[in-house]
This record gives C-alpha cells, sequence and structure tokens, in this order.
C-alpha cells in the first residue's frame, strides 16, 4: 500500500469530498496542497491506472432539480432477454442504476432500476418502461424520505 505524503493526503481528502467549481478545479487542488499541478495529476493518473480511484463524476442533487419521485423499481426478465432489457433501461434519461441481481430477489426479480420523477410522479414512466421490453412484472419501492445522502470517505 502507497503511504501518502501530507500534501498528498490532503489532496486525497479534498478528491472524494466536493471538487471546487472552478474553470481550473485541479490546479485549485493543487494550490491549496502546496503541489506542482503535474504533479497532482501525475499522482492522480498513477491512482486512477492502479485501480484506487474507479471514476470521477457528478452527483446530482436530484431533488434540488425537481425530481421529487423516486422508486427503486426490481424487474422479473426472462433470462434470454435480461441484457437487452438492461441495456434499454439504462439508456432512458430518468434511470440512474439499472443493475442485474443474482441471486434474483425472491428467486424471480432479477432487474434493478432506479428511477427519477418530476411531481407527474412514476406510473408514465414505468408504462414506458413496461412496454420497452413488454413486461408487467415488476415491484416498486418508492422512496418516501431521504435520510442521508453522502458518499463513504476514506481519508480523513
Amino acid at each position: 500500500m502507497e503511504t501518502f505524503s501530507t500534501q498528498k493526503l490532503k489532496a486525497a481528502q479534498i478528491l472524494q469530498s466536493d471538487i471546487p467549481l472552478t474553470v481550473k478545479p485541479f490546479t485549485e487542488i493543487a494550490d491549496i496542497c502546496g503541489l506542482k499541478n503535474d504533479v497532482l495529476m501525475a499522482w492522480i493518473k498513477g491512482l486512477s491506472q492502479k485501480g484506487v480511484i474507479r471514476k470521477f463524476g457528478a452527483i446530482l442533487r436530484h431533488q434540488k432539480a425537481g425530481y421529487s419521485k423516486n422508486a427503486l423499481v426490481m424487474w422479473a426478465v426472462p433470462f434470454d432477454v435480461i441484457e437487452n432489457a438492461g441495456r434499454l433501461f439504462a439508456s432512458l434519461p430518468f434511470i440512474s442504476h439499472c443493475y442485474e441481481r443474482k441471486p434474483a430477489f425472491q428467486n424471480r426479480y432479477n432487474l434493478f432500476t432506479m428511477l427519477h420523477a418530476q411531481d407527474d410522479g412514476i406510473s408514465p414512466l414505468l408504462n414506458t418502461m413496461s412496454q420497452l421490453i413488454n413486461c408487467n412484472d415488476f415491484l416498486i419501492l418508492e422512496s418516501l424520505q431521504e435520510y442521508k445522502k453522502t458518499s463513504p470517505e476514506y481519508f480523513s
């Protein structure tokens, strides 16, 4: 396991939280940590190549963006069409997560989707999804309240 200098530890702490919303966020992070930008970028690239950093991504606060309805939908999809169904669902703009579950929940529900809707609710979206894959066998777990929305922190 690699040991981190004080500067790199500070950079790791920043990288696992909210990156600055500036034109050059990595330059700002390097400055805050007392590193040269090229050193920081090489270090991040190395961590990425080793699989320590999996990805950088933006997290949309969906409720603040007007998406107040959320549901985990579990689908009972025949094995021979699950990959196609998963690709179709994953391509939909209102789906944030789509994955196959092995073993299937209750030995039946094998494709899980997380969908987000605005005030008109999830029913029209479910109708669209059901028609896309010709499947009416699903369970809905609708989110009623959000208790926590934080990412894990590995460096503190």
